[in-house]
């Protein structure tokens, strides 16, 4: 049975994460649409572009080709961009690039694609109110300032990316304030959507309580 599931959240509270481990157990394919919008970020600054010059970095949507792959591989024109696009440069201006309307809508029709052909589980800020409105699942995974910084953190050390704690922790609080306060599909949360705040919560812990809504739901569908 082909369903869709949504989650949306601000910065940093852990949606990628969650989401790759449910698709893992459920067997649905994961699109990281933030992904995407890092590796558009990537190229504007690449190519010397400045990511608050909305005109500049729309009139590059021509030149521009992002796949994710199955892997978790992140390409854009074919070069693999994995790593690059989780460096602290790219998180300081991915906000801006995600609020320019025409690159959204140009992300968004690529999204849309990909959801059509598969059950699928999409995170990112407009999911569940703008990219697919008519999800089966919609959650709204939330979690304080402090938890989310520690967390963007711990990942970044993992994986080698310089960083301090204060630089993220006050990355996290102007990208809330930049996705919420955005003109076109600002983060929030759909009036369907469940709300679940997890700063006290293990990622399997989340993992599970996402997965018994699902569950209930494609239950649900199977009676009507």
């Amino acid at each position: 049975m082909k369903i869709s599931i949504a989650i949306d959240g601000p910065a940093a509270a852990g949606k990628s994460t969650v989401a790759k481990k449910i698709a893992q157990i459920k067997g649905y394919t994961y699109i990281d649409t933030g992904a995407m919008y890092r590796a558009f970020t990537w190229y504007c600054m690449e190519k010397g572009v400045d990511c608050q010059n909305e005109a500049a970095c729309c009139a590059l949507i021509p030149e521009v080709t992002i796949k994710l792959r199955p892997s978790g591989q992140v390409l854009c024109n074919d070069i693999d961009i994995t790593r690059e696009i989780r460096e602290p440069r790219v998180s300081g201006n991915v906000s801006y690039i995600a609020s320019y309307k025409d690159i959204r809508l140009f992300l968004v029709e690529q999204q849309r694609k990909m959801a059509a052909k598969h059950s699928v589980i999409m995170d990112g800020r407009d999911i569940g109110t703008y990219v697919l409105p008519n999800a089966e699942v919609k959650i709204f995974q939330i979690a304080s300032v402090r938890t989310r910084a520690i967390r963007r953190y711990d990942e970044n050390v993992e994986k080698g990316i310089p960083c301090t704690y204060e630089e993220i922790e006050e990355d996290v609080k102007k990208r809330d304030y930049i996705d919420s306060h955005r003109d076109f599909a600002p983060l929030r949360c759909a009036e369907d959507a469940i709300t679940l705040d997890t700063s006290d919560m293990t990622v399997d812990e989340v993992v599970n309580a996402i997965i018994e809504i699902i569950d209930k739901k494609l239950a649900e569908m199977e009676g009507k």
